[in-house]
């Protein structure tokens, strides 16, 4: 009899404990919905918290630092047992994490590095899309003039791309093989901004522009549409995977996509968010390890995933994988596209 009271007892508390680490409520702070990708990382993202028995509720900042701050101040009144962040602004955001530590809730800091020990990094590895970007616009154009089309100054992520690209092309531009001869922020990481940006490069050299570096496709996008309009198509690089710039892959317009594929970061968002809401601690996320590549140099728990490039080399990875229709991909291909055949 003492033996079944007991095991009655394990079962329930096993049962309770099992309950406990579902029901709950995952609260999610978008930046900006504005680019293509995050509505990908956003399907994931509630599949997975779905699977684990959890709730997804959301809020979009619209690319404002008060209203972020505000939603995530609505979010954790509504009873959030975790956050996942996708910071606009990573100085901004600081009040955020001390009212959610406050509160005992914790925070996946999403793809945008927030510098705080105390919430967890999940992105893809930002340097290396940086490196493959520059590697592929520098495999076509090892010297002559470049341009740097950059994301937004408060987002740690357009640092962390630059210092990839450099660490590529530092030794060509040392020699004077490379000269960089238009370096933009583009505010919002905006595809009209990086349009406006790259107009200004091209006035004032005369057009004389070889190569394109942009830190995503949606600005790649803005940088091409320059370009065209001058009659020029020089190599450009981008990353993101979004469908318009891999059809820009196919038609030659651009250069490289670097596909940091948003299902799989989405989806561990989601099973990391509702690991911390049933009590997991920081460092007991399977995958983590320790990152300090900030510009504090503070050492947060973290997984950075792999990205992929995509050229005309290999578009099929992205059409096999589902990412993307072959008839999307492929439409006005150049010849040579494997994928497109």
């Amino acid at each position: 009899m003492r033996n079944t009271l007991l095991a009655t007892l394990l079962a329930a508390t096993a049962f309770s404990s099992a309950a406990s680490a579902e029901g709950m409520k995952i609260g999610v702070s978008w930046a900006s919905f504005q680019e293509e990708r995050w509505k990908i990382d956003e399907a994931a993202m509630v599949a997975a918290i779905e699977a684990a028995g959890n709730t997804y509720v959301s809020a979009d900042a619209q690319s404002s630092s008060e209203k972020q701050l505000s939603d995530i101040d609505a979010l954790i009144a509504q009873g959030v047992n975790a956050l996942i962040i996708n910071a606009w602004d990573k100085d901004a955001i600081g009040p955020a994490i001390e009212k959610a530590a406050a509160e005992g809730i914790p925070v996946v800091g999403y793809d945008r590095l927030i510098e705080d020990d105390r919430t967890f990094y999940l992105t893809f590895d930002n340097v290396g899309v940086g490196r493959i970007i520059a590697e592929n616009v520098f495999a076509a154009v090892p010297a002559g003039n470049y341009a740097i089309i950059k994301g937004d100054p408060g987002d740690p992520n357009a640092g962390f791309l630059l210092q990839g690209m450099m660490g590529v092309i530092q030794g060509a531009v040392d020699s004077g093989a490379i000269k960089i001869v238009g370096e933009s922020f583009s505010d919002g990481w905006k595809p009209e901004n990086a349009q406006k940006n790259m107009e200004q490069i091209l006035t004032a050299n005369g057009n004389a522009v070889d190569a394109v570096m942009s830190q995503n496709d949606g600005m790649a996008g803005g940088v091409v549409a320059a370009l065209s309009a001058q009659g020029l198509v020089i190599p450009v690089g981008g990353q993101d995977g979004d469908l318009a710039a891999i059809n820009r892959v196919a038609r030659g317009t651009q250069t490289v996509s670097v596909w940091k594929d948003a299902r799989q970061l989405g989806k561990a968002a989601g099973e990391i968010a509702s690991a911390l809401a049933g009590g997991a601690a920081l460092d007991s996320i399977e995958g983590a390890s320790k990152f300090s590549g900030g510009e504090k140099g503070i050492e947060m728990n973290a997984i950075l995933l792999a990205p992929t490039p995509l050229t005309a080399a290999n578009l099929n990875v992205a059409i096999d994988a589902g990412h993307i229709s072959k008839e999307q991909a492929c439409e006005g291909a150049i010849a040579g596209v494997v994928g497109c055949e």
